[in-house]
């Protein structure tokens, strides 16, 4: 089981006498998640305005007042290659496929399915060898990795916005029991899923294994670290019994579906399943057990309701309104709890402390979509807001107003090039972004 961040375990050698007296302590690795949402948003009411020197924030993105000094929105970002370039419908697979590569995708609903690489494995090359896992990728739904999902466009293109090579996505894992097994333990290979039911059942918590190590190690930490050491293992208790509570409802409530076969289908509480991947994610930076991580909210062209939110109709069907203002208002609605819960996720990085700066110091987060508008289908001034400082790459408090048609892969070469990544170009990029901080 891997430690957090502790001053106490850090090597002599890595502290200089100066940094230490002054409580300076540095050093904490640059992380990227990437946070991909479905179906665009309601344009219209996604925007902060300047009144009066006063910030006016539209209801959808309300919450980022809470936040607004560690976030960036970002307006006039493009994805061209979302568009259809003369092989008509299919939006939705075209903007997920799209989303990280800035890739055209193949028209295709056979097995010759082409993108392009992802930006998230490129950085996954800057810290290869040095993480557990290299990259994770995270999810809400299962997806089809063949077949027509979208106007003759492979259901490969919808479900994945990481791919390994032009020809090879990475499928996501959408049960938070299987990430925290990746995370902490895994069964012996070739296991049976019956195996494997029983080994879980039969363990009550990792933190049992781990109970005396754990107990050594406190003994030897100081004040400040103990506490920060009683926290995590307190966090991660709790997080073993969300996930146990999540599954056990799940499980009772598929059976009254009269539904027997249920291991890996996603847990039915929306809400819920995306706090559990988002602590999952902390969890795994944290740990520094990776340094990149996806995280596909729901797969593009969703029809999912939102019951957390009194929504019953599909995502998808709501998007396409038609002007209709009811339709419009639960379509805004979902954007607000969207941006909630993205801001809950930023509160939740800043609260964790490394050394003298926050996890959220050292982070990247970059949330959106590759549609902006969901009723037009159209993808220039994409919905995009980057979290974090990036360890000094970003700064933020602020709204980046880049050029009409500024292709977003710009944003992505710059991200590879502040990894050490040696590369003049990354999809249709035109060249790093600018203003990532002031008068840059």
């Amino acid at each position: 089981m891997a430690l957090p961040w502790l001053e106490s375990l850090l090597p002599a050698g890595l502290i200089s006498h100066a940094a230490a007296t002054a409580g300076e302590i540095s050093g904490s690795p640059r992380r990227t998640a990437f946070l991909f949402i479905p179906n665009g948003v309601h344009m219209p009411n996604w925007s902060i305005t300047e009144v009066e020197g006063q910030r006016q924030f539209s209801s959808s993105l309300q919450p980022l007042e809470k936040v607004f000094e560690d976030v960036l929105l970002v307006r006039g970002l493009s994805h061209r290659n979302a568009k259809a370039l003369g092989d008509g419908p299919g939006d939705h697979a075209r903007s997920s496929a799209c989303f990280l590569t800035g890739a055209h995708p193949y028209k295709t609903a056979g097995s010759d399915i082409r993108s392009g690489l992802s930006i998230d494995q490129v950085l996954a090359r800057s810290s290869a060898g040095e993480t557990l896992i290299p990259s994770l990728q995270l999810g809400t739904e299962g997806g089809r990795q063949s077949g027509n999902c979208d106007s003759g466009y492979s259901c490969a293109y919808s479900s994945n916005i990481s791919w390994a090579q032009p020809d090879r996505p990475i499928p996501h894992e959408i049960q938070p029991r299987r990430v925290f097994e990746r995370l902490f333990l895994k069964g012996p290979a070739g296991e049976t899923a019956a195996a494997r039911q029983i080994r879980i059942h039969r363990r009550s918590s990792i933190l049992d294994f781990v109970r005396e190590d754990a107990a050594g190690i406190q003994r030897s930490l100081g004040y400040a670290d103990r506490g920060r050491f009683d926290e995590f293992l307190s966090g991660i208790r709790d997080l073993e019994r969300r996930i146990d509570r999540l599954e056990e409802l799940d499980a009772l409530e598929k059976q009254e579906q009269g539904l027997t076969q249920f291991e890996d289908l996603s847990p039915t509480n929306y809400q819920e399943h995306v706090r559990l991947m988002n602590e999952l994610m902390l969890l795994a930076f944290r740990l520094d057990l990776t340094r990149v991580i996806t995280f596909m909210w729901s797969n593009e062209g969703t029809n999912r309701t939102h019951p957390h939110l009194d929504i019953g109709e599909g995502h998808h069907i709501l998007t396409h309104h038609k002007g209709n203002e009811g339709q419009i208002e639960r379509v805004k609605k979902i954007n607000h709890w969207q941006v909630s819960e993205f801001v809950r996720l930023v509160e939740r990085m800043k609260e964790i402390r490394e050394g003298e700066q926050s996890l959220l110091e050292s982070t990247t987060l970059v949330f959106g979509s590759a549609i902006s508008d969901g009723n037009r289908h159209n993808h220039d001034d994409l919905p995009v807001i980057v979290a974090g400082q990036g360890n000094g790459l970003i700064e933020t408090g602020r709204i980046l107003h880049t050029p009409n048609r500024t292709p977003m892969c710009n944003l992505f070469l710059s991200l590879a090039q502040a990894e050490g990544q040696k590369i003049a170009q990354f999809g249709d990029s035109q060249g790093v972004l600018k203003g990532l901080k002031s008068g840059s």
